[in-house]
């Protein structure tokens, strides 16, 4: 007999659950602790399944009704209602909880835990939230490549243009996440490809013949401006030629000075592997008086103003500045550039080698294998002969070899 409101109110508890029928599957459960809970059996390729329409009163008689009504039509039109509802709840979700600032932290965390670099992260972020300011609320779904070009372009008309480009790829990768995780379908700035104004591309400025870096080399050896630290971190970056931050940033924990090896390690790599340089002695002893200067401070290249935190590659780039080289002759990162063109062209050591001592990433795992093992004895007598060679720029020796 058909269910009646009159007859629901007052079915009471008992010591076990039991249901009442009100015809075509759809039936009312009654717990041991008063709810009654809408059913609705039904069959499907064969199997016997249950679907839920909540509880009485808050979802009516007609609405239950109403409700089988819906799930006997998908039925008849071969669909499964509880799929059905599944279906419709994972698009409530992405329309009402899987917002792009929710996907973006997400994915901030994911790359936090794969051991991401907090300067990498600290970029990121700040590309992120210029994006959340403007849609960060919106359901990822609902964005559009028209919306994203809109948040751009403001960056790209301040003439940030290698801002901007960063910045549409930033809101790629976590649109790209959504779809990898089932809450997007598409990167909407895929869409947006030639759309930016290509930033110009410019190489970090370096002296790369052996006159012009003897030139570098020679004042920065004759330097008495700057902190003890910011003096030290640029006579070790032509010896060591790291890249800026990994030497910046680096703690005394990391320095093994009686085995002569520094072990950076991989949160500060460019590669995200850790990678360890051998001391030559003029590096040791630059390190030893530096320790004498700085104390216990836990940080090898402590800054003046803040002593907890490291001096900045502006510091560095200034010092150079003061020194008489404009930003287009030579900078803190350009060491790299004149180590490595000065190596290779000695035609003295394994290109293999000096791709390992820069810390490069090599074609393959068996490269990178010998990269680390293979070649360290050829890197210690490259290292020497580095030294040597900087050292005969200090005396303005012009002699080879």
């Amino acid at each position: 007999m058909p269910l009646t409101d009159t007859r629901l109110r007052q079915l009471k508890s008992d010591t076990k659950p039991y249901k009442v029928s009100d015809g075509g599957g759809l039936y009312v459960l009654v717990n041991a602790n008063g709810s009654k809970l809408w059913r609705l059996k039904y069959r499907f390729n064969g199997k016997e399944k249950v679907l839920s329409f909540g509880s009485y009163p808050e979802t009516t008689l007609a609405r239950a009704r109403e409700r089988r009504g819906d799930a006997k039509s998908l039925l008849a039109d071969g669909i499964d209602p509880a799929a059905h509802a599944k279906a419709e709840r994972e698009e409530d979700a992405a329309l009402n909880e899987h917002t792009f600032a929710l996907i973006a932290a997400e994915l901030m965390e994911k790359l936090r835990k794969e051991g991401k670099a907090e300067t990498t992260l600290h970029k990121k972020q700040w590309l992120l939230d210029k994006a959340n300011d403007d849609f960060g609320s919106l359901p990822i779904r609902q964005l559009t490549p028209a919306a994203v070009l809109e948040t751009v372009r403001k960056v790209e008309a301040l003439g940030n243009y290698e801002s901007a480009k960063r910045l549409r790829s930033t809101i790629g990768q976590v649109c790209r996440y959504a779809v990898a995780t089932a809450r997007a379908d598409n990167d909407p700035t895929y869409a947006l490809r030639g759309a930016l104004i290509a930033p110009k591309v410019t190489h970090m400025a370096a002296a790369t013949t052996r006159d012009e870096f003897a030139e570098v080399v020679q004042a920065v050896w004759a330097y008495d401006g700057g902190a003890p630290s910011t003096r030290a971190a640029l006579k070790l970056m032509a010896l060591l030629y790291t890249r800026p931050g990994e030497l910046r940033l680096a703690l005394w924990e990391e320095f093994d000075l009686e085995a002569a090896t520094w072990t950076i390690p991989a949160s500060r790599t460019k590669m995200r592997r850790e990678h360890v340089k051998y001391l030559v002695p003029m590096a040791v002893q630059i390190l030893r008086d530096l320790r004498r200067e700085t104390g216990s401070n836990y940080r090898v290249f402590p800054s003046s103003i803040a002593r907890d935190k490291p001096i900045s590659e502006n510091t560095l780039n200034q010092a150079l500045r003061r020194m008489g080289f404009e930003k287009d002759q030579h900078t803190s990162h350009g060491f790299r550039a004149s180590a490595s063109t000065l190596l290779n062209e000695s035609g003295l050591w394994d290109k293999d080698a000096i791709e390992a001592e820069l810390a490069h990433v090599g074609a393959d795992q068996v490269r990178r294998a010998y990269h680390r093992a293979l070649y360290w004895d050829e890197r210690v007598k490259m290292a020497e002969w580095w030294a040597g060679q900087i050292l005969k720029m200090v005396k303005n020796d012009r002699s080879g070899g």
